[in-house]
């Protein structure tokens, strides 16, 4: 494997940062994660573009403008050969000292790694999520910003940690107030006679670029309303279907949540049809940046 970090690739042994890192002493950095789909880069542009408002927020220059980023991304999934990958993009404040005085961290460090996952396997698809509710609350915005995708994630992993412990896939996080947020990795929606429902940005969600995107399908494919507003956990207890969102999770269903079955207990109709529309979507040329040309169909 082959990983981009400051201007060179090294081999996977070889890639290195100082432990006086920021990003690895605090937390301080951004990320993205992106996915490629018969060597297209999904939504690039979209996910390069939150990048750089991420790093805005915390007042950090990445050293380089959108569209070299966007090159070197490329030549990362070129340079392993890959046509379906993920890849994360990570950039820290860079080297500093043992202070938090940012000032002291000259230049950032910027990492792509381009590699393979599968967050689920195919039966998961088929059968669909199991999910509860965290007993620990969304960071509420008026603390960091939801806006940001920071390399500060513990919320979001005891979140999914306590989900593990109880025999779960995922966990909801409610905002300050109990409205529900997000998951700690993916969006969330419901739907209730045809229309699907997701919580607003303001309600303290990262804004998913999976999530637009599966907005976008529901209206133009599967002719849905769709609508952004706040609700509550009985809601979800009264949907005809739910699903999450997340560039590792794509789309998929969500069949239990907190001890009760939802529905049938099988992914729903419309989900599946959702799920159809985004893979073949993923096949389009507006999906993506090409990474090799021409793109195998």
């Amino acid at each position: 494997m082959k990983i981009w970090i400051d201007g060179r690739f090294y081999d996977k042994d070889d890639a290195k940062v100082s432990v006086f890192d920021h990003g690895l002493l605090y937390g301080d950095g951004v990320f993205e994660g992106i996915r490629a789909y018969n060597g297209r880069v999904f939504q690039l542009k979209e996910h390069v573009d939150r990048l750089y408002h991420s790093a805005k927020c915390v007042l950090m220059d990445i050293p380089m403008p959108p569209a070299e980023l966007t090159r070197v991304i490329l030549e990362a999934v070129r340079a392993n050969e890959l046509r379906d990958s993920y890849i994360r993009v990570v950039v820290t404040r860079g080297t500093g000292d043992l202070g938090l005085d940012m000032r002291k961290c000259k230049v950032p460090t910027v990492i792509v790694i381009a590699d393979k996952i599968k967050l689920y396997s195919d039966e998961v698809y088929k059968r669909g999520l199991r999910v509860m509710v965290s007993h620990l609350r969304r960071i509420s915005p008026d603390t960091l910003s939801p806006s940001i995708k920071s390399l500060n994630y513990l919320n979001n992993i005891l979140a999914r940690a306590e989900a593990s412990r109880s025999d779960c896939d995922e966990a909801i996080l409610l905002n300050r107030e109990g409205y529900v947020a997000e998951c700690s990795g993916d969006n969330i929606f419901f739907i209730r006679n045809r229309k699907v429902h997701t919580p607003p940005v303001h309600v303290g969600i990262l804004e998913g670029v999976t999530r637009n995107v599966a907005i976008k399908l529901a209206k133009e494919k599967l002719g849905l309303e769709v609508h952004e507003t706040v609700f509550t956990v009985p809601e979800l207890y009264r949907a005809d279907e739910i699903f999450v969102t997340g560039t590792g999770a794509e789309i998929i269903g969500v069949v239990y949540l907190n001890g009760r079955v939802v529905a049938d207990g099988k992914p729903g109709p419309l989900t599946t049809e959702l799920i159809r529309a985004f893979r073949e979507y993923t096949k389009s040329p507006e999906s993506g940046a090409a990474v090799y040309e021409p793109v195998k169909v």
